[in-house]
């Protein structure tokens, strides 16, 4: 399902359609590096449904208020954050599989006293 929201179909006078806005303005997107469509041989862009759901995202933000850099930097952490949340749950995941540890085990800890003038002791073998 998701390969087929990222298929670019659609030309830039239907997207811009979609997306409420004029063509122009999906080109003035492009160039700030809001939105970046993909492109035919001939060099037409085409806009995917993905897109079509980031015009809509880009305007929401400018209703409120935002110049493009902030909307730029919103986006940007918008996706930062869902990376997050992704790597969040995996290392949840990875815990939940994890062998319980009691809290109150000591954890052996090697110390070495380095005497100035010496080879610190680390660098030894025992």
């Amino acid at each position: 399902m998701e390969q087929r929201r990222a298929r670019a179909v659609y030309v830039i006078s239907v997207a811009a359609e979609l997306a409420g806005m004029h063509p122009q303005t999906l080109r003035i997107y492009e160039r700030r590096g809001l939105v970046q469509p993909a492109r035919t041989q001939g060099g037409n862009r085409r806009y995917s449904d993905n897109d079509i759901e980031t015009l809509r995202r880009i305007s929401e933000l400018a209703e409120q208020g935002l110049n493009l850099e902030g909307i730029k930097r919103v986006m940007e952490l918008e996706i930062e954050n869902a990376e997050l949340r992704i790597e969040l749950e995996r290392a949840q995941r990875i815990a939940e599989r994890a062998p319980e540890r009691p809290r109150n085990e000591l954890v052996p800890l090697r110390q070495a006293v380095a005497i100035f003038g010496e080879r610190p002791r680390i660098f030894q073998r025992d």
